[in-house]
């Protein structure tokens, strides 16, 4: 199913339609500020497990990120940060960033591994933030790209659709998405150290 929701003013019935599909379990792909991703409700170990294996991954080899609303969800997530990473995050979101974080006692339980560190996004997408919104959870995130030596993102979500269709739920059709994944951040250490330069400047931010 392809469910067209305007980048700009997201329609809260259509939003509904996808937080119906993400509530029974659903599997989607849907758009951030930089690249398309395929992501389910954080709270839906079946659903993430379909995601892991999606991707041709174990739940122990997953690196997911999770999408949140904003800033609020960290101390579920994350072990408590230094305030100079909180001063960053703050300064960068929302924004094209990802930033690494030492993970709660919460992660393992989820995604039933013993990973220390958990991936934090809060992007600058109208309907990405209003799935998280109106879902009340973060979303899992991974990135959807074309199978090519060259590592490159899918743009069009109409060609996603036709790809994936058979394999997700729902895709949400946000508009064309962005060629750069994001900037990544690992802050684990009490240092942000870059993991990967991508849409995300980073000149004035650290």
């Amino acid at each position: 199913m392809l469910v067209n929701i305007h980048p700009d003013n997201p329609d809260p019935r259509k939003v509904r339609q996808v937080v119906e599909c993400l509530l029974d379990g659903g599997v989607i792909i849907y758009p951030t500020d930089s690249v398309y991703a395929i992501g389910c409700d954080l709270s839906k170990t079946k659903a993430v497990e379909r995601v892991a294996k999606l991707k041709g991954l174990t739940m122990k080899e997953a690196n997911f990120s999770l999408v949140c609303r904003d800033l609020s969800h960290l101390s579920e997530y994350c072990k408590p940060i230094e305030n100079n990473i909180y001063k960053l995050m703050k300064r960068a979101l929302p924004g094209p960033y990802t930033f690494i974080l030492n993970a709660s006692n919460q992660v393992p339980k989820i995604f039933k591994t013993k990973r220390k560190e958990i991936g934090i996004r809060v992007p600058d997408h109208s309907v990405a933030l209003a799935l998280v919104s109106a879902l009340g959870n973060p979303l899992v995130a991974t990135s959807v790209h074309d199978d090519d030596e060259i590592l490159e993102y899918t743009t069009d979500p109409e060609l996603i659709h036709e790809r994936y269709a058979n394999q997700v739920d729902l895709v949400v059709n946000g508009g064309l998405g962005n060629m750069e994944a994001s900037t990544v951040f690992d802050c684990t250490s009490g240092e942000p150290t870059l993991v990967r330069l991508g849409r995300g400047a980073i000149e004035g931010l650290v």
